[in-house]
């Protein structure tokens, strides 16, 4: 955040004028170096503390610079007539700036519609098309204002709507996932076949028939 705009006028704190002086004097005398060095000028200055403190500055010598400026100042007290010339365009311009302010005071007042009984029928129309060109941009800013705001709640019920499209979906999964686990264990362990059984006297059979097989084979092997 940027520093707020300090009013200026005497600081009362004692402590706070002396820090302030302290800061500002040095910004001051920095100032003044820079000035004469990137600019090429003949700077001095000169500051008096409260206290009677002298600082000073010159990139020449604070003497030189002071009989250089009272010789200027001698020189140009001798043409009295332009400075009196630059104080009335000075004036003139003063009186100018005064007569514009009072007019756009006058104006602010007949726009809240102090006055207006002394106003020509004349000034009264002028005045009513301004301040019908002045709603009418008012009205204007705050249709596009309240576009602004339509168009953002569109775009925000669009996305509520689409996450609870989503969620549904999401809900509608899991319930199909819990019924399947409900099938699934209401139907217990699955059952499996075994294979069928043999019985007894079939293998008695199968036995004695490896018994007489073999008995033939020995013979046929015998015999031959």
């Amino acid at each position: 955040m940027g520093r707020g705009k300090v009013e200026i006028k005497r600081i009362e704190n004692t402590t706070n004028r002396q820090v302030t002086f302290c800061k500002r004097r040095s910004g001051l005398l920095k100032k003044a170096y820079e000035l004469s060095v990137l600019c090429d000028a003949e700077v001095a200055l000169i500051v008096f503390s409260s206290r009677g403190r002298l600082y000073e500055y010159a990139n020449n010598s604070v003497r030189g610079t002071i009989e250089r400026y009272k010789k200027a100042y001698a020189e140009s007290s001798s043409s009295g007539a332009v400075a009196e010339t630059n104080a009335q365009y000075y004036q003139h311009e003063a009186h100018k700036l005064r007569q514009q302010i009072s007019k756009i005071q006058q104006d602010n007042r007949q726009m809240l519609g102090e006055g207006v009984s002394e106003m020509s029928l004349r000034d009264l129309k002028s005045l009513e098309n301004k301040l019908e060109r002045s709603i009418s941009k008012i009205r204007g800013k705050k249709n596009d204002l309240l576009n602004g705001e339509i168009q953002y709640m569109q775009n925000w019920n669009e996305d509520l709507q689409k996450e609870n499209t989503f969620l549904r979906a999401k809900v509608c999964e899991n319930e199909r996932a819990q019924q399947q686990h409900i099938s699934i264990l209401a139907a217990g362990p699955a059952e499996y076949e075994l294979p069928p059984a043999v019985p007894f006297q079939h293998i008695n059979l199968m036995e004695s028939s490896h018994h007489q097989y073999s008995h033939q084979e020995r013979t046929a092997l015998h015999l031959g």
